[in-house]
């Protein structure tokens, strides 16, 4: 061996020394991340795609260099933070895209660093007893028995159309609207189902008129896919007329409320999900209306006994003799099998806002979404395309043609101004706003419609 001093070994996030190790890098972090937001100045880097990808390489350099650089942490992430679109600024409100809460990000940090992997009991002997806990709660919720932690709607999408064709054969055909999220068609497909039967639904949400016209004619099994938040106009589709439908037509019934399921919180609100209890699957995403880091989504199921489908067996995680002696077994709980334990922030949210303090941030945003609207309705210069029913507000320059609605948005996107989303529920195009964060104040709306007027096209 030659001479000099032996490598230093990192430290470790976890064990005895982690909490002192993390404190200055903490630090560091937090510095970075105040001084790139700084650096922003907006809810976005200016400058588009070009000028955001050269101020990357330039702080990247060499992504695997010899040589380690101890000021790595601080460079990427104040780059990071520099190059954002930041959804705790009220200007960045395009997508379903939320500010995460600060005690939940904090809890986050606790499952980063102690890095459970709930593939089997012996590597997550809590964090198991609280998902099964916390899962089954939120789903009680929505008055449906248990639930499965996903990634997010489109898994939990993919898992409800699973259980569908286990339940009921691979020829089960999938019926729902065309507005129903992307993920539901493109599961089918990965799946091997029939090709989707699509209802066109021209005012936005699935009419249960034209839906019993469908079930009436199309023969075998069924799974029909409604919607409780579209992700273009945040509409919810008639609930308990098509859970009637289905029942009388022997359909099983899938309900996405990925955007809408926060609405449970809400003394005020909930009535807009009636019905949500006589699905057989419910995908819910607290990493919308729940204010979570991603990811933070669940599958919830009236049946639990199906799950049973899902069921893995390899002697290494969940041997026969093991799970006689009483060690719970958690492959049958996920499609995956290493999983973060991302139902910590969610319980850590829960016990610290209660549904009181959940009910009131949805209720503040949708009373935003209502402010905007009427704000656009008064101005000549801007058409509403409708009333909100969540937060979601569609509108549009007058008199304006798709082009100019379309140079609207990406000229502020790349002067760095505003966010703003873009759908077309109509075959015409509108600018979208999606409030999701409630510290937004009304002077911020009109802000954002005034930037929205001084962009539009002379």
């Amino acid at each position: 061996m030659s001479g000099g001093d032996a490598p230093t070994t990192p430290p470790l996030a976890s064990g005895p020394g982690g909490p002192d190790a993390l404190r200055p890098l903490l630090a560091t972090v937090l510095d970075a991340l105040a001084t790139g937001a700084e650096e922003r100045g907006g809810p976005l880097p200016a400058g588009g795609p070009e000028t955001v990808t050269a101020r990357v390489a330039d702080a990247l350099g060499d992504a695997l260099p010899d040589t380690g650089d101890p000021d790595a942490l601080h460079t990427l992430v104040r780059t990071l933070a520099a190059g954002a679109a930041d959804p705790a600024d009220p200007l960045c409100a395009a997508h379903l895209h939320c500010p995460p809460l600060a005690v939940a990000a904090a809890a986050d940090l606790a499952a980063s660093a102690l890095n459970p992997s709930l593939d089997s009991w012996d590597q997550a002997p809590a964090a198991s007893a609280l998902e099964a806990a916390v899962a089954r709660t939120l789903a009680r919720t929505a008055g449906l028995a248990d639930a499965l932690v996903t990634t997010g709607g489109t898994e939990s999408n993919q898992l409800a159309l699973l259980l569908a064709r286990e339940a009921h054969g691979t020829d089960v055909r999938l019926v729902c609207g065309t507005a129903a999220h992307h993920s539901l068609p493109r599961a089918a497909w990965l799946l091997g189902l029939p090709d989707p039967v699509l209802i066109p639904t021209p005012r936005g949400t699935l009419d249960p008129a034209a839906l019993d016209e469908t079930l009436t004619a199309l023969p075998g099994p069924v799974l029909v896919a409604a919607t409780a938040g579209t992700t273009d106009t945040g509409l919810i589709d008639p609930l308990p007329e098509i859970a009637g439908l289905c029942t009388a037509h022997g359909a099983r019934l899938h309900i996405d409320a990925a955007y809408g399921a926060g609405l449970l919180f809400s003394d005020r609100h909930r009535d807009k999900l009636a019905g949500l209890e006589a699905a057989h699957t419910v995908t819910l995403d607290l990493h919308k209306l729940g204010w979570q880091p991603v990811a933070a989504g669940l599958l919830a199921v009236a049946r639990p006994g199906e799950l049973t489908t899902l069921h893995q067996h390899t002697d290494y995680l969940n041997a026969d003799d093991d799970s006689e002696a009483g060690l719970p077994d958690l492959l049958g709980r996920s499609l995956r099998t290493t999983r973060r334990p991302d139902i910590l922030k969610i319980a850590v949210t829960l016990r610290t806002l209660g549904r009181s303090g959940l009910g009131a941030l949805a209720d503040q945003v949708c009373a935003r979404a209502r402010e905007f609207a009427a704000l656009i309705r008064e101005h000549p210069g801007f058409e509403l395309y409708a009333p909100p029913v969540i937060s979601t507000v569609l509108f549009r320059p007058a008199e304006a043609d798709d082009t100019a609605v379309a140079a609207v948005r990406r000229r502020l996107l790349h002067e760095g101004r505003a966010v703003l989303g873009r759908a077309r529920p109509d075959g015409r195009l509108w600018l979208k706003v999606t409030v999701l964060n409630p510290h937004t104040r009304p002077d911020d709306l009109a802000h954002l419609l005034k930037l929205a007027e001084g962009s539009t096209p002379a």
